[in-house]
C-alpha cells in the first residue's frame, strides 16, 4: 500500500514537472551558417528559420558566419549550449573537415553534432562543351582514356567538394585529368563555356540555364537517382561508374546532447518544411531538391563521407594552409 501510494505521488510530481516545462522554444533560437547570404545554404536556412518560427511561436533567427569553408560557423555551434538555441544548417562542406581541418579544429564533425534532418540536396552533373565532341558518358569515358592527363576539369577550390568528388570520379574510372581549380562555380563555368577547361561538376542549380540554352551538354549525375531537373540525364552508377557519389546535401544540425524532446520537434519541422508544396516550388526554383533524411540516417551519411573524403585527401596529399 505504501508503495503504491509512493509510486502516485512520484508520477504526480513527475506530471506536474512535465507540465510546468517550457515548450520549445522558449527563447531565441539562432540558426548559424557558415557561408554569406544568398547562396542555397543561406536559402534553406531563411526559409526554414521563418516558417519554424511562425509554426512553433518562437523566433529564429539566421546568422551568417562565413570563412574558414564554414569552420567557424561549425565550431560556434559545436561549443553552444545544447538546449536547442544554437543551430546550425550546413552544407556536405560539413562532412570535408575531417579530411581538411583534423589538426585544426577542437571539435569532431560527426561526434560534436545532433543532425536532425537533410531538408534538400543539389545534384552535381558532369557537363561539357558541345565542342568537346561528347554527347555520352561512354563517349567521354573513352576520349579521356585515350589520352591520359591531356584534357582538363574545373573545380570551385582546392580541397572543395567539387574536386574531392571528381578525383573519385576519375579515381574509380581510372583516367587521368588535370585540375584547374577556380574561385567559385561562376568562374568555373565561365572558363568551361570560353573553353579553358575541358569539363565541370558542377551542382544543377548552377549550370541549369547553360544546359537550357544549349551551351553545356549533361552527361551524367554523380547521385544514386536521377534528378527530377534533369530527368533525361543518366547517373554515373547507369554509365557504369560505380559508388561515386557527389550530390550536396543542406541540413540541419544541433549541438551534441541536444534533449531529444527538442531534437524530435526540429525533426519534425525540417520533415515538415521539406513536404510544403510552397517550400518544394521555391527551393526547385533555386535549383535544390526537398529532401528529408533524418536522425541515424543522417548521422551515417556524415561518417560515411568524412571517411571517404578522409581516403581521397590522403590519396591526393591535400592540405588546407
Amino acid at each position: 500500500m505504501r508503495y503504491a501510494l509512493v509510486s502516485m505521488l512520484w508520477l504526480g510530481v513527475s506530471a506536474a514537472a512535465l507540465a510546468q516545462s517550457p515548450a520549445y522554444p522558449d527563447k531565441p533560437v539562432r540558426v548559424l551558417v557558415g557561408y554569406p547570404a544568398g547562396g542555397p545554404t543561406d536559402i534553406i536556412a531563411r526559409m526554414f528559420a521563418e516558417r519554424a518560427g511562425e509554426r512553433l511561436h518562437g523566433t529564429f533567427v539566421v546568422e551568417n558566419k562565413p570563412g574558414a569553408n564554414a569552420v567557424i560557423a561549425a565550431e560556434a555551434v559545436a561549443g553552444a549550449k545544447p538546449d536547442g538555441a544554437t543551430l546550425l544548417v550546413a552544407a556536405q562542406a560539413h562532412s570535408m573537415i575531417p579530411a581538411l581541418y583534423a589538426d585544426r579544429v577542437k571539435f569532431d564533425a560527426v561526434k560534436s553534432f545532433a543532425p536532425v534532418c537533410i531538408m534538400g540536396s543539389s545534384p552535381t552533373v558532369l557537363v561539357v562543351r558541345p565542342a568537346f565532341g561528347v554527347k555520352t558518358l561512354a563517349e567521354f569515358l573513352r576520349k579521356v582514356r585515350e589520352k591520359p592527363g591531356t584534357y582538363t576539369y574545373a573545380s570551385v577550390g582546392i580541397g572543395s567538394a567539387v574536386h574531392l568528388v571528381t578525383e573519385d570520379f576519375l579515381d574509380v574510372a581510372r583516367m587521368q585529368m588535370t585540375h584547374v581549380p577556380y574561385k567559385g562555380a561562376a568562374p568555373a563555368s565561365t572558363a568551361l563555356l570560353a573553353g579553358e577547361v575541358d569539363a565541370f561538376f558542377a551542382t544543377v542549380g548552377s549550370v541549369l540555364p547553360q544546359i537550357r540554352a544549349g551551351r553545356f551538354i549533361p552527361l551524367a549525375v554523380a547521385s544514386d537517382r536521377r534528378t527530377e531537373l534533369l530527368p533525361d540525364t543518366p547517373t554515373l552508377e547507369e554509365g557504369g561508374v560505380h559508388g561515386v557519389r557527389g550530390d550536396v546535401w543542406y541540413g540541419l544540425l544541433a549541438p551534441a546532447g541536444t534533449p531529444d524532446t527538442v531534437v524530435r520537434t526540429l525533426q519534425r519541422e525540417s520533415e515538415a518544411f521539406s513536404q510544403d508544396p510552397k517550400v518544394r516550388e521555391r527551393l526547385t526554383a533555386a535549383g535544390i531538391e526537398p529532401a528529408s533524411t533524418c536522425g541515424a540516417a543522417f548521422s551515417s551519411r556524415i561518417a560515411n563521407e568524412a571517411a571517404a573524403f578522409t581516403r581521397t585527401a590522403h590519396r591526393l596529399n591535400l592540405k588546407v594552409e
